[in-house]
């Protein structure tokens, strides 16, 4: 994953189109990226979102053919961003329905 994309998207090219969900898995792997040095393993954005593992799956596919992350076939955590960083949206936290603040 490349952390030195340009600041801004290059002149003259557009942010690509993708849903809201597929923005939150995309900035989900950015955002992991950065943190841990590697890529994340469909677990992880199965535990973040906290859903099925095949949803996971079908969801990097999704992402895989609209051109947005390309991945080698076999190969653990090697999803690679294929737009700019600036393109994405806000990660947003997922709400677990838990609050810290006591309820009386």
């Amino acid at each position: 994953m490349d952390q030195t994309s340009p600041a801004l998207p290059a002149q003259g090219l557009a942010c690509p189109d993708f849903t809201d969900i597929q923005g939150q898995y995309l900035a989900f792997i950015w955002a992991y990226g950065l943190i841990n040095g590697r890529p994340p393993a469909e677990r992880d954005m199965q535990q973040f979102f906290a859903v099925t593992a095949p949803s996971v799956h079908q969801m990097v596919l999704t992402l895989e053919r609209h051109g947005l992350i390309r991945r080698q076939p076999g190969t653990a955590r090697s999803i690679e961003l294929l737009l700019d960083y600036n393109c994405l949206p806000v990660l947003r936290p997922r709400h677990t329905g838990k609050t810290s603040v006591q309820q009386h």
